[in-house]
């Protein structure tokens, strides 16, 4: 989408400027601690850390560490309990849910280690979802027809261009976490936030997954987050985060 699209320019009213031109998102400060009855149970503190466009920073860390706690706060899913959340500048807390809800929706992609793919949806329709949620073609044919040639493209970038009509249920898992990663790409977002992306694939898949997220981020300049205990997707990162009971520790 070119950067002159009234899309881009809707975001940049809804974000405010880019104070850096390198940096897409920052972690202040971020703590963040859930309650059980009357007790306080502290996953996150003292977080601070920067995601500059075009990068690939993982984050890694023990099961507990608060990995996949920090990846929801740095995508929106989740709220931190203190500390702030910075994209392109501007504190993500202050703008309004709505105006949170479009960020995740347009600007952040996401990406599982269950793929929670829709099991009565064709890969193409569930790659489409993200659109419809967003109403990106609502009363707009033209937008529809974009979107569902982009999709198709996508896919059959990705190797399924023979299987745009296949449920879930007639995909293997590498083909599922493909569509998955299509489906995160389709609004364009500026950040893609992966959480164990090749975790419940077997080795060689999972060393295809890894690839494709390489080739996006050389092919597209994608930007990436990724959580994993795959050390052969940290050890190829640009930057690496390690997480320990909850502090970076490096």
């Amino acid at each position: 989408m070119p950067n002159n699209s009234p899309f881009n320019a809707k975001m940049s009213n809804l974000i405010g400027s880019d104070t850096n031109n390198h940096t897409l998102l920052q972690a202040i400060n971020i703590c963040k601690e859930y309650k059980s009855g009357e007790q306080i149970l502290p996953v996150l503190h003292g977080i601070c850390l920067s995601v500059e466009k075009g990068e690939i920073v993982v984050i890694v860390g023990a099961s507990g560490a608060g990995k996949s706690t920090l990846l929801h706060i740095l995508g929106a899913l989740d709220t931190p309990t203190s500390g702030s959340l910075l994209y392109k500048g501007k504190d993500v807390s202050q703008l309004s849910p709505p105006k949170q809800a479009e960020l995740r929706n347009r600007v952040f992609g996401f990406v599982f280690q269950f793929y929670h793919l829709l099991p009565d949806f064709t890969a193409l329709e569930n790659v489409l979802l993200p659109c419809y949620i967003g109403k990106r073609f609502a009363k707009n044919t033209m937008a529809k027809e974009e979107f569902n040639n982009r999709a198709v493209s996508l896919l059959e970038r990705v190797g399924l261009g023979s299987r745009l009509t296949h449920k879930p249920s007639k995909l293997s898992g590498g083909e599922k976490q493909r569509v998955a990663i299509v489906r995160a790409l389709i609004n364009q977002p500026e950040l893609l936030l992966c959480d164990e992306p090749t975790g419940n694939l077997d080795t060689q898949t999972g060393y295809e997954i890894k690839d494709l997220i390489w080739e996006l981020n050389k092919t597209m300049k994608q930007t990436v987050v990724i959580v994993t205990h795959d050390q052969n997707i940290a050890e190829q990162a640009n930057r690496v985060i390690k997480i320990t009971d909850g502090r970076i520790i490096n």
